[in-house]
């Protein structure tokens, strides 16, 4: 089976790509001549999700005679942070939670890595001086296969450190400390964050799904 993932994100692509089981090829956008931007303005994870699989979607069907007849569908993630503390922030605007509430231009051009770092000092700053630093990740997936369209979730529960540990992962992972562990998903190697992270969860979930419809 052959799915394209409708992302742009290297980081997720890397990820995705070590959890799905062998069988299930997936192929970037790049790989299938996708390069326009998706804007996601989407008021959920769930519609933002939905946005990107159904772009990517429309591109692949206005342009089946130029790609491999065997690719069997698309899927796309959208993922947010939801801090308890902060009721359910960053959420939707995870990615860019830095720019909030006032984006300004410019600040979408800095390197990827100078943002993770902006994303994540605007996460312990919200959080100095409280109790409660409870959190969780939440991965919605959006599979497209012909007329069929489905969503699958994943959740992991946990909380938020008091300063940033490791460098592996990218994004949140060097302040989130996942549930049932003493360290932050960026001082896990990369299969042990994969068993337990929110986009494996929701990637096991897909697997099932599309396992059953085989």
């Amino acid at each position: 089976m052959k799915l394209v993932f409708a992302s742009n994100n290297a980081h997720k692509l890397q990820e995705v790509r070590a959890i799905m089981p062998e069988g299930i090829e997936v192929l970037s956008l790049r790989e299938v001549g996708f390069c326009a931007e998706i804007e996601e303005n989407g008021r959920t994870l769930e519609e933002n999700s939905k946005i990107k699989a159904d772009v990517v979607w429309k591109y692949l069907e206005s342009n089946r005679e130029s790609l491999p007849a065997s690719i069997d569908g698309v899927f796309a993630d959208d993922t947010g942070l939801e801090i308890d503390a902060l009721n359910g922030e960053p959420g939707v605007y995870t990615a860019r939670w830095y720019m909030m509430p006032t984006p300004s231009k410019g600040k979408e051009s800095l390197p990827e890595g100078e943002i993770f770092h902006a994303n994540r000092s605007k996460a312990l700053r919200e959080l100095e001086g409280k109790s409660d630093r409870g959190a969780q990740f939440r991965t919605v997936i959006t599979l497209i296969r012909g007329p069929k369209t489905l969503q699958v979730e994943g959740v992991v529960r946990g909380q938020i450190a008091d300063k940033e540990s490791g460098n592996g992962g990218f994004g949140y992972d060097p302040v989130f400390i996942p549930e049932g562990h003493d360290c932050t998903f960026a001082e896990m190697s990369e299969a042990e964050k994969n068993a337990i992270s929110h986009r494996g969860r929701a990637l096991q979930e897909l697997v099932k799904c599309l396992e059953f419809s085989v």
